[in-house]
């Protein structure tokens, strides 16, 4: 099942503020209320190009995992971690399909980094790996953007990582999908630069997910984002990038120009 989150395109009386939706096919139908719990619908149903697309969630918290693919681990010259190593994304960094990553002026050098995203569907604490996936709603396309001069500035990932605009999430969820086998392409202006498959994570997402929940409680909304393949690159205006997953479909904005 694919849920979107979206609002009209034009002024219209059928919905009059954002919703969530059960996407089928080249339509929509509306639900009563977000999707995690039971799925009521409002007997609405629209065609998909009469509304426009929004962020797919809207996540209390982003627990992103950082250098979690050994190709990108050399990539950065660094070493595998021993244990997972986890950071928090601001929600306020959150954008959807087709909305315009802003290059901050205070960094030379911005840069795009793919990524499979999990979202969180109940409650989880202290959960084991062998049921980490009862708790999850769905997956979608993730693009953990990063100030990369900020980042080695700082050592620290909050101001690198925090921006508005440095979440792009979407284009929408899908529930029905193996996270342990998906094929992962980011483009940039046409051009492959990063081509991997979730089957090389060093921690799978079962294992995130029980770490990550015997830290912090994750809510329905929330976001894991798993980390990112090598070939992250620098992002310049008027650029356009896309995260493409396996079973999902394609996240694509474009640079402030």
């Amino acid at each position: 099942m694919k849920i979107i989150r979206c609002r009209p395109s034009l002024e219209d009386t059928r919905i009059s503020e954002p919703c969530y939706a059960v996407l089928e096919g080249d339509s929509i139908r509306i639900l009563k209320d977000n999707p995690y719990g039971d799925q009521v619908f409002t007997g609405t149903s629209m065609a998909l190009e009469e509304v426009h697309l929004l962020p797919p969630c809207l996540p209390g918290k982003i627990v992103a995992v950082g250098f979690n693919y050994v190709p990108h681990v050399r990539e950065m010259q660094t070493k595998v971690p021993p244990e997972p190593l986890i950071f928090l994304k601001p929600p306020s960094a959150v954008i959807g399909p087709e909305e315009q990553i802003i290059l901050p002026p205070m960094s030379s050098r911005v840069e795009f980094e793919g990524e499979l995203a999990v979202v969180i569907g109940r409650s989880a604490k202290n959960v084991e790996p062998t049921q980490a996936l009862d708790y999850v709603f769905g997956y979608t396309c993730f693009n953990d953007v990063t100030a990369r001069d900020l980042q080695k500035k700082d050592v620290q990932f909050t101001r690198a990582k925090g921006f508005d605009t440095f979440a792009p999430l979407g284009p929408h969820i899908e529930t029905d999908l193996d996270p342990g086998n998906l094929k992962l392409t980011a483009v940039l202006n046409a051009e492959v630069r990063q081509r991997t498959n979730t089957s090389s994570l060093i921690r799978s997402v079962p294992e995130l997910l029980s770490y990550i929940s015997r830290i912090m409680t994750l809510f329905p909304g929330d976001i894991i984002a798993t980390g990112t393949p090598s070939g992250v690159a620098q992002l310049h205006r008027g650029d356009v990038i896309s995260i493409q997953i396996e079973g999902i479909g394609t996240l694509t904005n474009r640079v402030d120009s």
